[in-house]
């Protein structure tokens, strides 16, 4: 007999969420645990693809348009123990609220998705419903483009499980990682004369970031583009050698209008307005690129940008859903972006999948020793769930 997708066997299977650790990269016992409850709760199809991700399917009962819901695996690590109330794995509920690692980034809305899925067991749409919880988004999204590009499923819309406290979130900035490479000609330290010292370049490079940084454009919705630089870095660990390399990090928070190759482009321009004429010096910008491999094996050396998106406000898929949110929540839900990025910059701003957001938790205890859920909360968003489902799939066919 299948599991009932009640709202007390949702959160028990969140509490054990919390209790496996699964740091990216490293989620394999989350995995397992995840697949065993989608066959459990009777989904028709469940499998784990090559990058490991976890996709469950409920068929429809004919060819309508496909919905997806989606959310990650992987949780950031807890940091100092010894600063959280409750500890960090061990899912205890006080006041009404669910505390530990991951309880709303992203194992509470992960339970909650996944039992939203399977209420419809019984009164299915006509279009298939997948349930896709995906690897390493916390390293950028490797499991998501995995996802879209292997063409396992093809989602006709996009219900991202990332915490937006009820509200229904339609975008956010993108993140670029970009490192900047400044290289001089080295020598002892006792002969500076030698040497092109490239360590004399950071002031005037940093500045014109700065300058660049406040002059970016800003989105009426979204906000502005920041940009900062967060690393700096020489190759050598010797203390008497001028190097002959300097390497920067900026951390890029970037609009939708914005390329990637754009955005490499700018950069690249703004620092070689900051280098004396002189071909002695030498530069180089490119995006950090990170070699990721999932707890299946799957390798992948992967360019450090995460596009952003921007559903209209008007788009069919986003007045839909805050219909549906309203007719079950009673109120008209705030409309608004995240403040951070998530694998909807894959699926909507890469894939062009109109993709929206909606889910428990509040934003400000993500990645704290705070972090907790409020369950009254969760069992809103968990009733409010299987009419956005048929909300958003019969927009998704105009």
């Amino acid at each position: 007999m299948s599991r009932a997708p009640d709202f007390s066997n949702a959160i028990a299977f969140a509490r054990d969420l919390i209790r496996i650790e699964s740091l990216p990269g490293e989620e394999g016992a989350l995995a397992a645990r995840v697949r065993t409850e989608m066959e459990d709760l009777a989904f028709d199809d469940v499998w784990v693809d090559g990058a490991g991700n976890v996709i469950g399917r409920l068929r429809g009962t004919g060819a309508g348009p496909v919905a997806m819901l989606s959310c990650h695996l992987d949780a950031v690590d807890v940091g100092d123990v010894a600063g959280w109330k409750h500890g960090p794995f061990d899912a205890v509920i006080e006041d009404g609220r669910l505390h530990g690692r991951g309880a709303m980034d992203i194992k509470g809305p992960l339970a909650v998705q996944t039992y939203a899925a399977a209420r419809l067991r019984e009164n299915r749409p006509a279009g298939d419903v997948i349930v896709a919880h995906t690897v390493l988004e916390e390293r950028g999204g490797l499991g998501m483009e995995y996802l879209l590009r292997a063409g396992e499923v093809k989602p006709d819309a996009v219900l991202i499980g990332e915490s937006t406290h009820g509200d229904l979130c339609i975008g956010h900035r993108g993140r670029a990682e970009i490192v900047i490479e400044l290289r001089g000609v080295a020598a002892h330290a006792s002969a500076p004369e030698r040497a092109k010292n490239p360590l004399s370049l950071l002031g005037p490079v940093l500045a014109a970031l700065d300058r660049f940084g406040a002059s970016l454009e800003s989105d009426p919705l979204l906000g502005r583009s920041t940009l900062a630089a967060t690393f700096v870095e020489t190759p050598h660990r010797s203390r008497n050698v001028i190097p002959d390399l300097v390497r920067i990090v900026i951390d890029w928070r970037i609009l939708p209008s914005r390329t990637s190759a754009d955005a490499v482009a700018s950069v690249r321009d703004i620092v070689r307005s900051a280098l004396p004429d002189d071909p002695a010096w030498g530069m180089d910008v490119r995006f950090a690129t990170d070699r990721q491999t999932s707890y299946t094996g799957f390798t992948q050396d992967r360019s450090l940008f995460t596009p952003g998106f921007l559903m209209e406000q008007d788009h069919p898929v986003v007045r839909a859903a805050a219909g549906a949110i309203a007719q079950t929540l009673g109120r008209a839900p705030i409309v608004r972006p995240w403040t951070f990025a998530t694998d909807g910059g894959h699926t909507c701003g890469v894939g062009g999948i109109p993709t929206i957001g909606f889910a428990p938790g509040e934003e400000r205890f993500a990645h704290t020793n705070r972090e907790q859920l409020d369950l009254r909360e969760a069992e809103a968003c968990l009733d409010a769930y299987p009419s956005l489902i048929a909300a958003v799939q019969a927009a998704a066919r105009t």
